[in-house]
């Protein structure tokens, strides 16, 4: 049972285009640098790829971003995550990664438990170097849905994650369920 006075209601709202900042990479930009990463066929091929897990490699992304190379094994993802205010962009090298996200702005502080709006689900496959950018507020997640290849993405964030929030969900019910820090990425 949900305790409705903690619960608030997220609305559908058009996501504005991120206006440039004046500092840093933008999501544009970021874009293109995972897209062109992305068809780097040698760099692709040095991931080592893991049957168990996801693999990753730190890269040098544009501007004092921060980028990654990631291996997905069949079945694997992140679960439904933002990047803690920073705007970013992925794009898949190899295979096909599904990507499900929230077309709601969300509150970032004060919440526990939100009940969503009727249609804020997005859902979007992305293979072949096709890639998207996503500003501050993105909620989603990202998995290999395959049940027999490996897919490979390069992701590149702006300013580098301060932190992530970690979510689960049950149909529109979206919880907040622990704030990661970057050590615990190391």
């Amino acid at each position: 049972m949900t305790d409705t006075s903690a619960t608030t209601t997220a609305v559908r709202i058009p996501t504005p285009p991120h206006p440039a900042d004046g500092l840093g990479p933008t999501a544009s930009e970021l874009l293109g640098f995972v897209r062109r990463t992305a068809a780097d066929a040698d760099l692709i091929a040095s991931l080592p790829l893991d049957p168990e897990g996801r693999t990753w490699i730190r890269l040098d992304g544009p501007g004092g971003s921060e980028a990654w190379l990631i291996g997905w094994p069949p079945g694997t993802g992140t679960g439904w995550h933002d990047h803690g205010g920073s705007r970013g962009a992925f794009a898949a090298a190899a295979g096909e990664l599904t990507e499900q996200s929230l077309a709601a702005q969300l509150p970032t502080e004060g919440w526990k438990t939100l009940e969503l709006a009727d249609d804020v689900d997005r859902e979007r496959r992305l293979s072949n170097g096709r890639g998207r950018a996503f500003g501050p507020h993105h909620v989603h997640q990202v998995f290999n849905a395959s049940s027999a290849a490996h897919a490979v993405s390069v992701h590149a964030y702006y300013p580098p994650l301060p932190l992530m929030r970690r979510y689960s969900r049950s149909g529109p019910v979206l919880r907040l369920e622990e704030v990661e820090r970057p050590e615990v990425w190391a």
